[in-house]
């Protein structure tokens, strides 16, 4: 993996944030509007935790006991899941909960309660993925990701051209393997790669952590199971992949059509680590938006078919990109820059898909960054 802090922004053309960001501040003074959580936001918290709660309460309590209830309920806790990530841990660790820390805090480590870990995912997203989008090598989303190529800069393999076929069922063991695997993995990563030094961070303390969040994970989720329900291991094994797998697939879907979608560009430093745009141009040219009129599709998700305004606001709690994202469209408008969006989140699922086959061809020079 390249190193990141070798990569540079262009400071060309910084009168485009610089005006935006005057904008959407002035939005929410002129208002007195916070941007933080508000009252939906609080009542979407305790939704989307009730989502994951109440049906394993039903499950260990005995109250649906009856094998395919139970299935049914496992499905549930994984809307549960890819619930709280989309639309409430994602705003918290992302600091824009609340202002104060402590509830970021607290509400960020709901990671940690469903068997992943915290700091590991504000490096890689918060750090790798929102200041180097779609730059190959340094960006965890996109590369590398073994079977399936996100990126013109990947190495192509064979296999890669049948990927348009395979991803979707991929998709689904996302979670699976970032609670068995991953964390474990990329810890140690970061560690080796000085993102945990940078981040001024106790790697014992952090090691600490996720070893302990684990084991509480694994007591409610397989010990307290096995020991209050007359089912085998298989049967528990069914209900927690099939949590997993639709947790998974729905954050899979969410996230990679706003960055691997046809029209969307991969942009590289050049010989000396320089960028061609400034970080916010880098984002518009990196980033699509999906489903923008749709507003109980935007309200499960977070926010996040408003990838755009994420991408240049990640300060400022979900709740409010519908209101900004005019004032972002606007002013791109304005200085003749990219804004880009689908209309309907099929659309957004259809330029993924196109892209994956695109990338899935075996490129006449493989391209060599």
């Amino acid at each position: 993996m390249k190193h990141s802090s070798a990569i540079k922004f262009s400071s060309a053309r910084a009168d485009f944030f610089t005006t935006l960001n005057h904008r959407v501040n002035d939005y929410f003074k002129s208002n007195n509007i916070s941007r933080y959580a508000n009252a939906q936001m609080k009542f979407k918290t305790v939704f989307m935790f009730a989502l994951y709660a109440v049906p394993y309460y039903l499950i260990v309590s005995q109250t649906v006991a009856n094998g395919w209830g139970m299935l049914a309920l496992c499905i549930l806790m994984g809307t549960g899941i890819a619930g709280i990530g989309l639309a409430v841990m994602h705003d918290a660790n992302h600091g824009s909960y609340s202002n104060k820390s402590w509830i970021n805090n607290l509400v960020g480590y709901s990671l940690n309660v469903m068997g992943a870990g915290a700091f590991n995912w504000k490096v890689q997203h918060n750090v790798l993925h929102h200041t180097y989008t779609n730059i190959h090598d340094v960006d965890e989303d996109i590369s590398p990701r073994g079977i399936l190529r996100m990126t013109p800069h990947s190495e192509w393999k064979s296999i890669h051209r049948f990927q348009h076929i395979y991803a979707w069922f991929v998709y689904g063991l996302m979670t699976l393997v970032w609670v068995l695997i991953k964390d474990f993995v990329r810890l140690s990563r970061y560690h080796k790669d000085g993102l945990v030094t940078k981040q001024k961070a106790d790697i014992k303390k952090e090691w600490a952590i996720l070893i302990a969040t684990k084991l509480i994970y694994v007591g409610y989720i397989l010990v307290i199971p096995m020991m209050v329900l007359d089912i085998t291991w298989w049967q528990w094994l069914i209900g927690f992949v099939a949590m997993h797998y639709v947790a998974g697939f729905i954050l899979a879907i969410i996230f990679q059509p706003a960055h691997v979608i046809d029209g969307t560009e991969f942009p590289m430093p050049d010989d000396n680590g320089k960028m061609d745009n400034s970080w916010a141009i880098h984002q518009l040219h990196t980033t699509t938006n999906f489903a923008n009129n749709s507003t109980l599709f935007s309200w499960y998700v977070g926010g996040l078919n408003f990838q755009v305004e994420h991408h240049l606001f990640p300060n400022v709690c979900h709740v409010h990109y519908k209101k900004i994202s005019t004032i972002v469209r606007a002013t791109t408008e304005e200085f003749g820059l990219p804004y880009k969006s689908e209309r309907r989140f099929i659309d957004a699922i259809v330029g993924h898909g196109k892209l994956l086959k695109e990338l899935g061809k075996r490129p006449v020079l493989q391209i060599n960054r």
